[in-house]
């Protein structure tokens, strides 16, 4: 009955998708580790966390989506969410790098020794321990995004106001990280990773781990997010998005459902952060850049928001093409960049998957319109040529 129920939770699509990821998370670790450098279905070792990060990606996509697609919040901050994860991730890290650093410092991290630190900020405390650094990779963008979205939502501040005043939440991160009396490595930022949970992440057999936990995570938030936008709550969600002032006069506290998708969308946007620093192995104040929250809505954009299944594709379309764009014109990937998302709204406003459903919803409106002709003519025929013809 449940197996059932949850079945049909979920649009076929959305299920298909998350069977193609499983199947990917499992296939390239297997095809990089069992299979010899000579076969030509082998995935080289360096090429195994380029796909990862690109997974992360779309996970922060996906993020995206779920407050831009399903509530009409378009946030120009969730480079901010995904860096506090990824930032969280790497103090984890760090602590486990211990005496193996440059300094042999078994506590404080190479560039606290160099800038003169005598003791481990009270915030560092608890980062040797895994699980208490998993949590707060949920709970630190979870609680700025709730904190944010309290004081914003209940203020009623909505459309290009609230974009902007999220760019600058993130523009404020940037500055701040960037200085090196927060205590997060200044402008360098954290890097030199040697182990995650006592395994080497350098060796192939974690790079292959971590990109099959990525694979799964993104499928299981997926499927999670599909349930959501399809329960009552996500409904009214759409119904906020569409017609907020409506929504509201039906009775519904629309800044409690904004509230809630908010910030269990930067949770997300934080686990993709988490998941992406073990794999590219640098975490630094770049990426609370503005230009880069920018970029994820150009994904979600080309995509098609509010399908879920639109920003994962534009996620790894755009970043795939983006390797292979840069590692040849390098100096024109922002003019590309931007002429992509420009065509996108003018040839293309609902994105790849949007306008594909668009045509096949057209063509069963095309298909249903002549069935439905053709029993009206069927029908309005003149009734003395359906009756035989009496004898002379």
């Amino acid at each position: 009955m449940f197996t059932t129920r949850l079945i049909h939770a979920h649009e076929k699509k959305v299920l298909v998708l998350a069977a193609l990821i499983l199947f990917i998370a499992i296939a390239v670790p297997a095809s990089n580790l069992l299979l010899d450098p000579g076969n030509p279905l082998h995935v080289p070792s360096h090429v195994v966390p380029l796909f990862g990060k690109y997974l992360c990606y779309a996970l922060l996509a996906l993020a995206l989506d779920l407050v831009w697609g399903y509530c009409g919040i378009l946030s120009l901050g969730h480079g901010a969410f995904f860096a506090l994860g990824g930032y969280a991730m790497g103090m984890y890290l760090m602590r486990q790098i211990g005496a193996r650093g440059t300094y042999a410092n078994p506590i404080l991290p190479d560039f606290m020794v160099f800038l003169n630190w005598k003791e481990l900020p009270w915030y560092w405390t608890g980062f040797d321990s895994f699980p208490f650094a998993a949590l707060m990779v949920l709970l630190v963008p979870g609680a700025l995004a709730f904190v944010f979205g309290w004081l914003a939502f209940r203020s009623r501040v909505t459309g290009v106001y609230l974009s902007i005043i999220t760019q600058a939440m993130t523009y404020a991160l940037l500055l701040a990280f960037f200085r090196n009396e927060m205590g997060f490595g200044g402008n360098n930022g954290l890097t030199d990773f040697k182990d995650i949970i006592g395994f080497n992440i350098q060796a192939p057999e974690t790079r292959a781990t971590l990109f099959a936990i990525t694979g799964i995570v993104l499928a299981l938030v997926l499927l999670l997010s599909s349930a959501i936008v399809q329960s009552k709550y996500g409904k009214v969600l759409i119904g906020v998005r569409d017609a907020e002032s409506r929504t509201r006069f039906l009775g519904y506290r629309v800044e409690n459902m904004k509230l809630f998708i908010f910030t269990f969308s930067a949770m997300i946007a934080g686990v993709a952060g988490a998941l992406y620093v073990p794999q590219v192995g640098i975490i630094n104040p770049g990426e609370f850049a503005p230009a880069n929250s920018i970029e994820v809505v150009i994904w979600t954009a080309v995509g098609g928001r509010g399908t879920l299944i639109g920003p994962i594709i534009g996620a790894v379309l755009v970043n795939f093409g983006k390797s292979i764009f840069t590692a040849a014109f390098p100096e024109f990937w922002l003019f590309a960049l931007g002429a992509l998302f420009v065509a996108t709204t003018l040839f293309l406003p609902k994105g790849i998957v949007g306008t594909i459903q668009q045509g096949f919803a057209s063509r069963r409106d095309y298909k249903a319109a002549a069935e439905a002709e053709k029993g009206r003519t069927v029908s309005t025929r003149d009734p003395v040529d359906l009756q035989p013809q009496a004898a002379e």
